[in-house]
């Protein structure tokens, strides 16, 4: 039985999963999905706003939810969140049901995408850049045994989009 072409794109938050997501759905003619937005559209909240209600466990529980409502799907690159790969057995799941890909970036790089964006970010709600930075290490220390499990790791500064399309058809046979 041959895999279905399913893509998941892994990495801290403000790694550019969601951009290269759909440049890379759009090069290979597949379906994008972007797993934070796909819970926000089925729970009519925002990401910042299931944390403040529900908490991150049951966050936690509804991402694997919908990660492996997935599974019937192909022909499509999903943008997982960052923590996604580092709960349950997400990251195994990945692995079991197609292409993971790493976008790796270094927390000086991540701090300079996300100081912007903290307001919406749950996780870095009410930090300041220094303590942004150092969330940065302490997570992305924690989070990197399962971020090195995927199959392809890749500078995620600027992905070489025509490259992971190669590295997917390659892996597909087509």
């Amino acid at each position: 039985m041959s895999p279905k072409k399913i893509v998941y794109l892994i990495g801290f938050m403000g790694s550019g999963k969601s951009t290269a997501g759909k440049k890379l759905a759009s090069s290979l003619g597949w379906e994008f999905v972007d797993l934070d937005k796909k819970i926000e559209e089925i729970t009519q909240l925002t990401i910042q706003e299931i944390f403040a209600e529900k908490g991150e466990d049951y966050f936690r529980n509804l991402e694997s939810e919908m990660l492996q409502s997935l599974n019937s799907q192909s022909d499509t690159v999903v943008s997982a969140g960052g923590g996604t790969p580092c709960f349950g057995d997400n990251m195994d799941f990945m692995l079991d049901t197609g292409v993971t890909i790493y976008l790796k970036l270094t927390p000086g790089q991540l701090r300079s995408r996300l100081a912007g964006s903290k307001q919406e970010r749950p996780l870095l709600k009410g930090l300041d850049d220094e303590a942004i930075l150092e969330f940065i290490k302490e997570r992305l220390s924690l989070r990197e045994k399962w971020y090195s499990r995927a199959e392809f790791i890749v500078d995620g500064f600027d992905p070489d989009i025509k490259y992971l399309q190669n590295l997917i058809k390659a892996r597909f046979g087509r």
